[in-house]
């Protein structure tokens, strides 16, 4: 027989995956505990020193927003400095904006869709929302998540962030990858890819670091990626688990 306590949580399980279907984004309750089917984020040690990575917001007529987001090895090879700068959001209606690092970098046509989901060597997902009290179980990528949206217009921000890496082969390497800038409904606004700017990488990875996935990574479908899932799915589930 299961308890009262389970039947709870089981019941917020299905509003968070019905919130999250209603308005394409990430919300609901925190569910501390949550983390990757291959386990927590690591803290990278080994990055190399003195490398740069740095993704430059486009000037196209399609966005009014400009601006950079910088990732610097810390002095000492473990994790990466972020350096951000973002200005010309538009209406703050729209936010709180978000930023993420996805896993592929944006086509030459610009696309900021076909970047697919955010980058996640641990197979998190996006649901529920990431614990920033315990950033190793959030996605790697989920930039915001661990420390903060876009709360102003102009927006600046430093921060270290342990499980990115600067080191090609890694699952937490960001250099091959692009930034996205959504509204609060997770609408894609502008996106860029990152590219060297500073130092120079080359070798394999050693040490620690997140894990590489080798799945192929989940198709974006307008929000989070349970946005595949029907309310049906949600509560048929609720419904097996409760007998």
């Amino acid at each position: 027989m299961r308890t009262v306590a389970t039947t709870s949580a089981l019941l917020s399980i299905a509003v968070i995956g019905t919130q999250a279907l209603i308005n394409g984004t990430i919300n609901g309750p925190i569910v501390p505990g949550t983390t990757g089917k291959l386990g927590n984020a690591s803290v990278v040690t080994t990055n190399p020193v003195g490398v740069t990575y740095t993704a430059i917001l486009p000037d196209t007529p399609k966005s009014s927003i400009r601006g950079y987001v910088a990732g610097t090895t810390n002095a000492n090879g473990t994790g990466v400095n972020f350096n951000i700068n973002i200005y010309g959001l538009p209406d703050a209606s729209l936010g709180p904006f978000m930023y993420h690092i996805h896993d592929q970098p944006v086509p030459s046509d610009g696309n900021c869709t076909k970047t697919l989901a955010h980058q996640d060597p641990t197979e998190r997902g996006e649901i529920p929302p990431c614990d920033p009290s315990a950033p190793e179980t959030c996605q790697v990528g989920d930039l915001a998540g661990k420390h903060g949206n876009i709360t102003s217009n102009p927006f600046q921000v430093a921060y270290l962030e342990l499980f990115a890496s600067t080191q090609p082969g890694l699952g937490a390497f960001f250099g091959n990858r692009s930034i996205v800038i959504h509204t609060s409904n997770a609408t894609r606004l502008t996106c860029a890819n990152f590219s060297l700017t500073g130092g120079e990488v080359s070798g394999s990875p050693s040490g620690t670091g997140s894990p590489s996935s080798t799945s192929t990574p989940p198709p974006f479908t307008g929000g989070a990626v349970v946005k595949s899932l029907s309310f049906g799915a949600v509560f048929a589930g609720l419904a097996a688990l409760l007998l």
